[in-house]
């Protein structure tokens, strides 16, 4: 007497038994029922075998097999074998529970009428034998399932082996619950299931993951990936011929992909959970139960290092957590997917935005034309626009920074390794926070980096980017828009004086220009940006001269004077990318510079709307000499800059233009 668990019913006269696990998938063993006979199930023609057809079910085949799935599937069974064969088939008397006082299955079947009685092998003095007679006798005389009038013809199955347009069928289906019976398990994520009423015989692959799988060698061997048979056992173990619902979500090149919902979860889940699976994005993007939770499943997996993640080391695992998450003010925006963010502790660092690749240009098309200075940000299509997106969305915010990942940097400056981190910036409006990179990425104004699979260096929001992209993408938005590319032809008078003289007239003329600060050089030169006239050019700060940076010169390297760090660096944080409104030849408005970084220069004071505060000021107040050098500076009670910012309130020392 045996005590094993039933997990797949092959007829109405056979079954497959198991133990319990041990370390792993227990082997199985297959029992016939002794002294009763089922119909046969439909079997499909041989693959490659183009003279075999296929085989319907016999009349009640199927039936029979139902009423044994329904009744032992999950269940425990007794058995006693009565018959060994030479060919090593056992033939046993089975019973439901633990002992043979339970239910005897065999007589359960051929009372319903489901099963006959092998009459021709019956002892007469067998009283299990004689038991089976009598309870055929009484079908019969009941006209109970075989015996019933009309011949059982309509209980045959028309299985549908093959779909002719998989697309369509799983497009008709709107992507709604199919009741279904799991037939077969191949491995982990891909099974065989027959779909309810019309008997469509369909294989589904799980969507949004990927199980260990067997290969099949050239010699016909079969190999397993690492947890290939626990996978498929765990699978078997939960939906083998369960009843289920599938949902078929999509159906790319043939494979039909769907999600199967169980009474007792959701299996995709839990083999992520159990560290089964990993996530794959090429399906991940058609699961309609929430991409989220398969990303939650698998980071559990992670953390925990089981199974196929028994040697996982997350990307950040080098980093303390207060470089993980920090909240930084951005600074200056360097392209479509990098900025300089300032920490609390004030030091400056690069980030740059998790998974997605900003516009870019192919090599023939940045070579078209040899005579003419390649710039980026003018003559890569639509990346003017999306530093525009970031920088009016981002300069002077705080925002939240959590790293993703750190990788070497592509083009190390200076001959030394860089790093990269990327990491998604999350901007903090009011109780929501969105995602920078996503909102990027749904303007058509960066693509999503696809990955190897075994690739985790990626964003922690990454279904979220390649939905984003899925939406422009759709609506025809920025990079993936059939017009014509937009065009900016910028002219950069910053170096060349003679253009500078030719167009300063029309800059006087037109009073105040609207300007965006490109560069800063030092701490009173400028690259100003002006979108109305199109043009880059260099500006100072009338009235003043910050110390100088080091900077080359013909020869030899100019050597930076006292203070010139400070000043740029005050002059960066308070103005650089942001919008302003400037006068050629003088300012337009006031802010005050620390006296220790500015200089007064005497030729530009009388051109400055800052003169009669300049030249009214009492000398003692006004000059000061430091140094050996015997420089003046301006004292720290004297505005005397040019910039006139939007929202002017918000800065210290600002005050409206007298005359």
């Amino acid at each position: 007497m045996s005590l094993l668990l039933s997990p797949q019913v092959l007829s109405g006269c056979a079954i497959i038994v198991r133990g319990q696990p041990r370390g792993g998938p227990p082997p199985e063993r297959q029992i016939n029922l002794s002294n009763i006979r089922a119909g046969a199930m439909a079997r499909r023609a041989a693959q490659g075998q183009p003279d075999t057809k296929d085989t319907p079910d016999e009349p009640w085949a199927f039936q029979a097999r139902e009423f044994l799935r329904k009744k032992l599937i999950g269940k425990e069974v007794c058995f006693t074998v009565e018959i060994r064969t030479t060919l090593g088939r056992e033939y046993s008397m089975v019973y439901l529970g633990k002992d043979t006082t339970g239910e005897n299955i065999a007589e359960s079947l051929v009372n319903e009428g489901l099963a006959t009685v092998r009459r021709e092998g019956i002892r007469g003095n067998n009283p299990e034998q004689a038991r089976l007679c009598e309870l055929e006798d009484q079908a019969k005389a009941a006209k109970k399932g075989m015996w019933s009038e009309g011949g059982g013809t309509h209980t045959i199955r028309d299985i549908k082996y093959t779909i002719e347009n998989p697309r369509n069928f799983v497009d008709s289906l709107h992507q709604k619950p199919i009741n279904a019976i799991i037939e077969h398990v191949r491995d982990g994520s891909v099974v065989r299931a027959l779909l309810l009423p019309d008997y469509y015989l369909v294989t589904v692959m799980l969507s949004g993951i990927k199980c260990p799988t067997f290969k099949r060698e050239a010699d016909g061997t079969e190999t397993s990936e690492p947890f290939a048979a626990e996978a498929r056992f765990f699978t078997e173990s939960r939906l083998l011929q369960r009843d289920v619902q599938i949902i078929l979500e999509s159906c790319p090149n043939q494979i039909i992909l769907g999600t199967i919902l169980h009474p007792n979860g959701n299996i995709t889940e839990l083999l992520l959970k159990e560290g089964f699976a990993r996530c794959v994005d090429w399906s991940m993007a058609v699961y309609t139960q929430g991409a989220e939770k398969l990303r939650a499943a698998e980071r559990s997996a992670k953390e925990r290092k089981v199974r196929i993640w028994k040697d996982y080391v997350a990307p950040t695992a080098n980093l303390d957590q207060k470089d993980r998450q920090f909240v930084a003010k951005v600074m200056q925006v360097l392209n479509a997917d990098a900025m300089v963010v300032k920490l609390n502790s004030g030091e400056n660092k690069t980030i740059h935005l998790s998974s997605i690749r900003p516009p870019r240009i192919e090599g023939e098309e940045k070579n078209k034309d040899k005579d003419k200075r390649f710039r980026p940000l003018y003559d890569i299509p639509y990346m003017f626009e999306a530093r525009e997106f970031l920088r009016k969305k981002l300069i002077g915010k705080k925002v939240n920074v959590t790293v993703d990942y750190i990788r070497a940097a592509t083009r190390p400056e200076g001959g030394a390794l860089g790093f990269k981190q990327s990491a998604p910036v999350l901007q903090s409006q009011s109780a929501a926070c969105n995602n920078i990179a996503e909102a990027l990425v749904s303007k058509g104004l960066a693509t999503v980096i696809r990955y190897r699979q075994d690739d985790d260096q990626r964003s922690s929001h990454y279904d979220e980017l390649l939905a984003a992209e899925a939406r422009a993408i759709k609506n025809g938005k920025g990079l993936h828009s059939k017009k014509e590319v937009p065009i900016h032809r910028v002219a950069d008078i910053s170096g060349e004086t003679q253009k500078a003289k030719q167009f300063l007239p029309f800059l006087q003329r037109a009073g105040r220009s609207e300007a965006v600060v490109e560069y800063v050089f030092s701490g009173s030169r400028l690259k100003l940006y002006m979108p109305k006239e199109t043009c880059l050019i260099t500006f100072l700060l009338a009235g003043i001269e910050c110390p100088r940076s080091s900077r080359n010169m013909p020869g030899a390297m100019q050597v930076a004077e006292p203070f010139s760090d400070e000043a740029m660096l005050f002059t960066k944080e308070l103005v650089l990318q942001r919008e302003c409104v400037h006068q050629a030849a003088i300012g337009g408005g006031w802010h005050r510079l620390p006296s220790d970084l500015q200089e007064v220069v005497f030729w530009s004071v009388d051109e400055s709307v800052c003169r009669r505060g300049i030249t009214d000021a009492p000398l003692s107040a006004l000059i000061t000499v430091l140094g050996a050098a015997g420089r003046h500076w301006i004292s720290p009670q004297l505005p005397c800059s040019y910039i006139d910012f939007r929202s002017s309130l918000k800065y210290f020392g600002m005050r409206p233009i007298t005359q």
